[in-house]
């Protein structure tokens, strides 16, 4: 993404999402070092520009009405980890929102479309594990719903590198994609 595309977003009309940033996928990711580092940084501007900050956590239905097609696809769903596999590597702010979802769309299941579009937010920020799975779907389903989905590339990661890689090409034909350093720059 070239810079003046960046420096024409306004940031008023934008949101930070961190998702599922939580301790089992964190540990689990090719680049932990880097991504935290990057994560973090980008989380401390977010906050020094007051920019809102939305962090997602994968909350499992109970047994009994969890989808057998997530049981699949996640190879029996989340109900192995300990509790504190499911905690946030970062902690929120009082004023930042947690949003514990059941599906890889923030859209799905959650009041996230209604509160961006009560606060006229246009452009979704977009970081978090996994880049394939989650980050890509959300902003697929940001994008079919006139949002502006935009990738931050070194803040978003998985544990399989070439799903990571792969998606971002994939995102990279369809929204702006752009690095935490770029984005920092634009936004001072």
């Amino acid at each position: 993404m070239n810079s003046d595309t960046l420096k024409s977003i306004k940031i008023e009309n934008s949101a930070l999402v961190v998702w599922d940033v939580q301790n089992m996928l964190v540990n689990n990711i090719f680049n932990k070092a880097e991504f935290t580092e990057r994560l973090r940084a980008l989380i401390e501007h977010a906050r020094r520009i007051n920019l809102p900050i939305f962090f997602t956590k994968i909350t499992p239905l109970p047994e009994r009405f969890e989808s057998n097609a997530r049981k699949i696809a996640f190879k029996g769903g989340f109900s192995n980890p300990s509790k504190d596999g499911f905690e946030l590597f970062f902690s929120p702010s009082e004023s930042e929102i947690v949003i514990s979802k059941h599906t890889a769309s923030i859209f799905i299941g959650t009041p996230f479309e209604l509160m961006l579009n009560n606060a006229g937010i246009k452009n979704i920020l977009l970081t978090g594990i996994a880049t394939e799975i989650g980050v890509e779907s959300s902003a697929r389903d940001a994008l079919n719903r006139g949002f502006m989905p935009i990738i931050i590339s070194d803040c978003v990661s998985s544990g399989d590198r070439e799903a990571h890689e792969r998606s971002l090409k994939n995102m990279d034909k369809l929204m702006p994609i752009t690095d935490s350093n770029e984005l920092i720059k634009a936004t001072k």
